[in-house]
Protein backbone atom coordinates (compact mmCIF):
# COMPACT_ATOMS: atom_id res chain seq x y z
CA UNK A 1 0.00 0.00 0.00
CA UNK A 2 0.99 3.36 -0.86
CA UNK A 3 1.40 6.12 1.71
CA UNK A 4 -0.14 9.19 1.28
CA UNK A 5 2.96 11.67 1.05
CA UNK A 6 3.51 8.85 -2.41
CA UNK A 7 0.03 9.02 -3.44
CA UNK A 8 0.55 12.93 -3.18
CA UNK A 9 3.47 12.85 -5.01
CA UNK A 10 2.43 10.73 -7.86
CA UNK A 11 -0.75 13.31 -8.42
CA UNK A 12 1.51 16.47 -8.46
CA UNK A 13 3.73 14.54 -10.68
CA UNK A 14 0.83 13.87 -13.30
CA UNK A 15 -0.27 17.40 -13.16
CA UNK A 16 2.97 19.10 -14.17
CA UNK A 17 3.40 16.12 -16.66
CA UNK A 18 0.01 17.04 -18.30
CA UNK A 19 1.32 21.19 -18.55
CA UNK A 20 4.74 20.93 -19.17
CA UNK A 21 3.71 18.75 -22.70
CA UNK A 22 2.08 20.88 -24.75
CA UNK A 23 4.52 23.96 -23.75
CA UNK A 24 7.59 21.92 -24.00
CA UNK A 25 6.48 21.37 -27.73
CA UNK A 26 6.29 25.17 -28.43
CA UNK A 27 9.98 25.52 -26.49
CA UNK A 28 11.17 23.10 -29.00
CA UNK A 29 9.14 24.53 -32.00
CA UNK A 30 10.29 28.37 -30.84
CA UNK A 31 14.06 27.53 -30.24
CA UNK A 32 13.02 28.88 -26.27
CA UNK A 33 15.92 26.16 -24.48
CA UNK A 34 17.83 28.75 -23.05
CA UNK A 35 14.57 31.49 -22.49
CA UNK A 36 13.18 28.44 -20.25
CA UNK A 37 16.60 28.25 -18.51
CA UNK A 38 16.92 32.16 -17.94
CA UNK A 39 13.47 31.96 -16.39
CA UNK A 40 14.27 28.96 -14.13
CA UNK A 41 17.40 30.77 -12.81
CA UNK A 42 15.67 33.72 -12.13
CA UNK A 43 13.30 31.47 -10.11
CA UNK A 44 16.06 31.49 -7.13
CA UNK A 45 15.57 35.39 -7.19
CA UNK A 46 11.71 34.72 -6.66
CA UNK A 47 12.45 32.49 -3.68
CA UNK A 48 14.50 34.35 -1.93
CA UNK A 49 12.32 37.50 -2.23
CA UNK A 50 9.77 35.45 -0.76
CA UNK A 51 11.18 34.18 1.95
CA UNK A 52 12.67 37.87 2.42
CA UNK A 53 9.47 39.52 2.42
CA UNK A 54 7.26 36.37 4.12
CA UNK A 55 5.00 35.80 1.26
CA UNK A 56 3.60 32.52 -1.05
CA UNK A 57 6.93 31.36 -3.07
CA UNK A 58 4.97 30.23 -6.34
CA UNK A 59 3.23 33.69 -6.78
CA UNK A 60 6.53 35.32 -5.60
CA UNK A 61 8.31 33.40 -8.06
CA UNK A 62 5.77 33.69 -10.91
CA UNK A 63 5.72 37.56 -10.48
CA UNK A 64 9.86 37.82 -10.96
CA UNK A 65 9.46 35.24 -13.90
CA UNK A 66 7.17 37.01 -15.50
CA UNK A 67 9.57 40.31 -15.33
CA UNK A 68 12.44 38.89 -16.60
CA UNK A 69 10.26 37.85 -19.32
CA UNK A 70 8.71 41.02 -19.84
CA UNK A 71 12.22 42.55 -19.43
CA UNK A 72 13.38 40.86 -22.19
CA UNK A 73 11.05 41.21 -24.90
CA UNK A 74 11.44 45.35 -23.62
CA UNK A 75 15.30 44.34 -24.26
CA UNK A 76 14.76 42.72 -27.91
CA UNK A 77 12.80 45.97 -29.16
CA UNK A 78 15.34 48.49 -27.80
CA UNK A 79 18.88 46.85 -27.81
CA UNK A 80 21.00 45.61 -30.80
CA UNK A 81 22.03 42.98 -28.77
CA UNK A 82 20.92 39.53 -29.89
CA UNK A 83 18.94 37.49 -28.45
CA UNK A 84 21.37 34.68 -26.62
CA UNK A 85 23.47 37.99 -25.37
CA UNK A 86 20.31 39.18 -23.29
CA UNK A 87 19.28 35.87 -22.41
CA UNK A 88 23.40 35.57 -20.74
CA UNK A 89 22.78 38.71 -19.16
CA UNK A 90 19.18 38.18 -17.82
CA UNK A 91 20.20 34.82 -16.01
CA UNK A 92 23.11 35.42 -14.74
CA UNK A 93 22.02 38.67 -13.19
CA UNK A 94 18.75 37.76 -11.96
CA UNK A 95 21.01 34.00 -10.12
CA UNK A 96 23.61 36.88 -8.73
CA UNK A 97 21.36 38.66 -7.25
CA UNK A 98 18.89 36.20 -5.96
CA UNK A 99 22.33 34.79 -4.19
CA UNK A 100 23.22 37.93 -2.81
CA UNK A 101 19.73 37.96 -1.03
CA UNK A 102 20.46 34.53 0.37
CA UNK A 103 23.84 36.61 1.66
CA UNK A 104 21.43 38.33 3.67
CA UNK A 105 18.80 35.55 4.96
CA UNK A 106 21.63 33.64 7.27
CA UNK A 107 19.32 33.83 10.12
CA UNK A 108 16.72 32.39 7.90
CA UNK A 109 16.91 28.23 7.42
CA UNK A 110 15.72 26.50 4.62
CA UNK A 111 16.46 23.65 1.98
CA UNK A 112 18.92 24.44 -0.35
CA UNK A 113 18.85 21.32 -1.74
CA UNK A 114 15.14 20.95 -2.08
CA UNK A 115 15.04 24.46 -3.68
CA UNK A 116 17.59 23.72 -6.59
CA UNK A 117 16.29 19.87 -7.11
CA UNK A 118 13.06 19.59 -5.79
CA UNK A 119 11.04 17.72 -3.13
CA UNK A 120 8.20 16.52 -4.67
CA UNK A 121 8.12 14.04 -1.26
CA UNK A 122 7.65 16.87 0.13
CA UNK A 123 3.81 18.31 -1.39
CA UNK A 124 1.01 19.13 0.29
CA UNK A 125 -2.54 19.61 -0.26
CA UNK A 126 -2.00 23.04 -0.68
CA UNK A 127 0.48 22.54 -3.13
CA UNK A 128 -2.03 20.15 -5.02
CA UNK A 129 -4.15 22.44 -5.97
CA UNK A 130 -2.28 25.25 -6.61
CA UNK A 131 -0.49 22.65 -9.15
CA UNK A 132 -3.91 21.19 -10.68
CA UNK A 133 -5.91 24.93 -10.59
CA UNK A 134 -2.73 26.37 -12.82
CA UNK A 135 -1.88 23.52 -14.51
CA UNK A 136 -5.82 23.59 -15.61
CA UNK A 137 -6.07 27.76 -16.08
CA UNK A 138 -2.67 27.52 -18.28
CA UNK A 139 -4.06 24.74 -20.64
CA UNK A 140 -7.34 26.94 -21.02
CA UNK A 141 -5.17 30.17 -22.21
CA UNK A 142 -2.79 27.92 -24.14
CA UNK A 143 -5.91 26.51 -25.68
CA UNK A 144 -7.36 29.99 -26.59
CA UNK A 145 -4.05 31.15 -28.22
CA UNK A 146 -2.97 27.95 -29.65
CA UNK A 147 -4.05 28.69 -33.51
CA UNK A 148 -2.21 32.56 -33.43
CA UNK A 149 0.78 31.49 -31.41
CA UNK A 150 1.28 28.20 -33.61
CA UNK A 151 0.84 30.50 -37.01
CA UNK A 152 3.58 32.75 -35.20
CA UNK A 153 6.03 29.97 -34.52
CA UNK A 154 5.43 28.81 -38.32
CA UNK A 155 5.74 32.25 -39.84
CA UNK A 156 6.37 35.06 -37.66
CA UNK A 157 5.73 37.54 -40.85
CA UNK A 158 2.58 35.56 -42.35
CA UNK A 159 0.86 35.49 -38.72
CA UNK A 160 1.60 39.89 -38.69
CA UNK A 161 0.34 39.99 -42.09
CA UNK A 162 -2.63 38.58 -41.02
CA UNK A 163 -3.42 40.72 -38.25
CA UNK A 164 -2.98 38.14 -35.11
CA UNK A 165 -0.64 40.16 -33.10
CA UNK A 166 2.21 37.58 -32.41
CA UNK A 167 4.18 40.07 -30.36
CA UNK A 168 0.65 39.99 -27.77
CA UNK A 169 0.53 36.06 -27.92
CA UNK A 170 4.69 35.72 -27.37
CA UNK A 171 4.12 37.79 -24.28
CA UNK A 172 1.13 35.45 -23.07
CA UNK A 173 3.63 32.48 -23.96
CA UNK A 174 6.34 33.96 -21.52
CA UNK A 175 3.98 34.47 -18.54
CA UNK A 176 2.32 31.24 -19.26
CA UNK A 177 6.10 29.28 -19.14
CA UNK A 178 6.96 31.82 -15.65
CA UNK A 179 3.60 30.13 -14.59
CA UNK A 180 4.88 26.93 -15.11
CA UNK A 181 7.73 27.13 -13.36
CA UNK A 182 6.48 28.77 -10.87
CA UNK A 183 3.75 25.92 -10.10
CA UNK A 184 6.90 23.09 -10.42
CA UNK A 185 9.65 24.46 -8.37
CA UNK A 186 8.70 22.01 -5.72
CA UNK A 187 8.35 19.46 -8.16
CA UNK A 188 12.06 19.18 -9.75
CA UNK A 189 13.75 22.29 -8.56
CA UNK A 190 15.49 25.66 -9.93
CA UNK A 191 17.85 23.36 -12.05
CA UNK A 192 15.94 20.53 -13.18
CA UNK A 193 12.53 22.17 -14.35
CA UNK A 194 13.84 22.96 -17.80
CA UNK A 195 14.19 19.72 -18.43
CA UNK A 196 10.77 18.44 -17.79
CA UNK A 197 9.95 21.25 -20.09
CA UNK A 198 12.20 19.95 -22.72
CA UNK A 199 13.12 15.92 -22.61
CA UNK A 200 9.76 14.98 -22.94
CA UNK A 201 9.31 17.34 -26.20
CA UNK A 202 12.12 16.21 -27.48
CA UNK A 203 11.59 13.03 -27.10
CA UNK A 204 8.33 13.23 -28.92
CA UNK A 205 9.94 14.72 -31.59
CA UNK A 206 11.84 12.03 -32.57
CA UNK A 207 9.08 9.94 -33.18
CA UNK A 208 5.85 11.78 -34.19
CA UNK A 209 4.89 12.74 -37.68
CA UNK A 210 2.84 15.61 -37.16
CA UNK A 211 2.72 18.87 -33.90
CA UNK A 212 -0.92 17.16 -32.48
CA UNK A 213 0.86 13.98 -31.95
CA UNK A 214 4.10 15.56 -30.91
CA UNK A 215 1.85 17.37 -28.00
CA UNK A 216 0.40 13.85 -26.90
CA UNK A 217 3.33 11.67 -27.21
CA UNK A 218 5.03 14.34 -24.98
CA UNK A 219 2.24 14.38 -22.33
CA UNK A 220 2.86 10.37 -22.68
CA UNK A 221 6.57 10.55 -21.92
CA UNK A 222 5.98 13.73 -19.28
CA UNK A 223 3.69 11.02 -17.40
CA UNK A 224 6.35 7.57 -17.98
CA UNK A 225 9.31 9.98 -16.63
CA UNK A 226 7.39 10.54 -13.21
CA UNK A 227 5.82 7.83 -12.86
CA UNK A 228 9.48 5.60 -13.68
CA UNK A 229 11.59 8.81 -11.68
CA UNK A 230 9.05 7.97 -8.70
CA UNK A 231 8.79 4.25 -8.09
CA UNK A 232 12.82 4.22 -9.13
CA UNK A 233 13.08 6.75 -6.23
CA UNK A 234 11.29 4.81 -3.93
CA UNK A 235 13.02 1.62 -5.43
CA UNK A 236 16.67 2.79 -5.21
CA UNK A 237 16.52 5.71 -2.49
CA UNK A 238 17.34 8.31 -5.06
CA UNK A 239 16.51 11.97 -4.98
CA UNK A 240 12.83 11.90 -6.43
CA UNK A 241 13.88 15.36 -8.58
CA UNK A 242 16.98 14.04 -10.61
CA UNK A 243 15.25 10.01 -10.66
CA UNK A 244 12.47 11.93 -12.66
CA UNK A 245 14.92 13.85 -15.41
CA UNK A 246 16.81 10.54 -15.68
CA UNK A 247 13.99 8.84 -16.73
CA UNK A 248 13.14 11.34 -19.15
CA UNK A 249 16.12 11.27 -20.74
CA UNK A 250 16.41 7.17 -20.77
CA UNK A 251 13.19 7.59 -22.78
CA UNK A 252 14.64 10.56 -25.05
CA UNK A 253 17.65 7.83 -25.41
CA UNK A 254 14.74 5.56 -26.36
CA UNK A 255 13.19 7.70 -29.08
CA UNK A 256 16.77 7.96 -30.64
CA UNK A 257 16.73 4.06 -31.65
CA UNK A 258 13.69 3.91 -32.84
CA UNK A 259 14.22 7.15 -35.32
CA UNK A 260 17.21 5.16 -36.08
CA UNK A 261 15.27 2.35 -36.73
CA UNK A 262 12.75 4.13 -38.86
CA UNK A 263 15.53 5.83 -40.98
CA UNK A 264 17.10 2.63 -41.77
CA UNK A 265 13.29 1.08 -42.50
CA UNK A 266 13.03 4.50 -44.74
CA UNK A 267 16.33 3.72 -46.76
CA UNK A 268 15.44 -0.06 -47.68
CA UNK A 269 12.13 0.87 -48.63
CA UNK A 270 13.87 3.54 -50.94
Amino acid sequence: MLDDFFIRALLAGIGIALVTGPIGCFIIWRRLSFFGDTLSHSALLGVTMAIFFNINIAFSVFIISSVIAIMLLKLQRNTKLPGDALLGLLAHSSLAVGLVVIGFLSSIRFDVMGLLFGDILAVNQNDLLLIWIGGVLILLILRLIWKPLFAATVNYELAEAEGMSPDKYNAIFTVLLAAIIAISIKIVGLLLITGMLIMPAAMARNISNNPFQMVKLSILGGLLSVLIGLFSSLEFNSASGPSIITAALLLFCFSLINLKKLRIKKINLN
